[in-house]
């Protein structure tokens, strides 16, 4: 049985709607990232950089959301197009694009957004314009598509999926109307009961929710001086 380690993050969830997706067995190990547990020797045993998501399935162990997709969609056969077949290449450029592109910006857009310690507008300003850019491409490639590759629901779907949640979090809550076809694919990915299952598990697993001290200095090494 797979060993999933996850929070409630973007990246991990991703994997989780995967994993729900293909009926895929699998023990759920909640990592705390607020309160360091990524940073506990087991895990960086998985992962030596420290970050969520991570599984182990029998000997192989497998860390970065995208990684991971690509890892169970080769091993079960689902979600990707077959080896060789032209939308193969398709399928990794787009990834790249989501796991190059998409993330982090969103990510770095929220951190300037909603976490930096004094307001800075120039990070603020370049990466929002980047993240805005990036789900313009995306919303440009989904106006003539139901999914990225086109009527067939991979992967990718899935790697939008876990970031395409959070674009008001990320841009603000009037963000969706620049993105009109993002926001009808997520809401049909939303309406999967795959993607019910795997945000069911923010109700069985309770991560820490207060962004105190403890939890700026864990998740934001430099504050502290150290290399986290």
């Amino acid at each position: 049985m797979i060993r999933f380690y996850f929070n409630l993050s973007p990246n991990p969830m991703k994997v989780a709607l995967f994993l729900e997706e293909a009926e895929i067995a699998y023990e759920a190990h909640p990592v705390d990232t607020r309160r360091g547990e990524q940073f506990s020797p087991d895990f960086l045993a998985l992962n030596p950089n420290g970050k969520v998501p991570a599984i182990v399935d029998g000997d192989a162990v497998v860390f970065d959301s995208n990684a991971i997709l690509l890892y169970l969609a080769e091993k079960t056969g689902r979600f990707l197009p077959p080896a060789g077949d032209a939308a193969r290449g398709e399928l990794l450029s787009w990834l790249m694009f989501v796991a190059t592109g998409i993330g982090p910006f969103s990510g770095q857009a929220v951190h300037f957004r909603h976490f930096a310690p004094e307001p800075v507008p120039y990070a603020q300003n370049r990466y929002a314009y980047e993240a805005r850019r990036h789900y313009g491409v995306l919303d440009a490639r989904l106006a003539e598509r139901r999914f990225v590759l086109g009527d067939t629901y991979t992967i990718v779907d899935m790697a939008v999926w876990g970031w395409a949640r959070m674009v008001p979090f990320v841009m603000g809550d009037d963000a969706w109307s620049a993105f009109p076809n993002v926001r009808r694919m997520l809401d049909e990915v939303n309406a999967r009961p795959a993607a019910a299952r795997a945000g069911a598990l923010k109700e069985r697993y309770t991560f820490k929710a207060d962004w105190d001290d403890e939890a700026r200095r864990i998740m934001f090494g430099h504050l502290a001086g150290g290399a986290a």
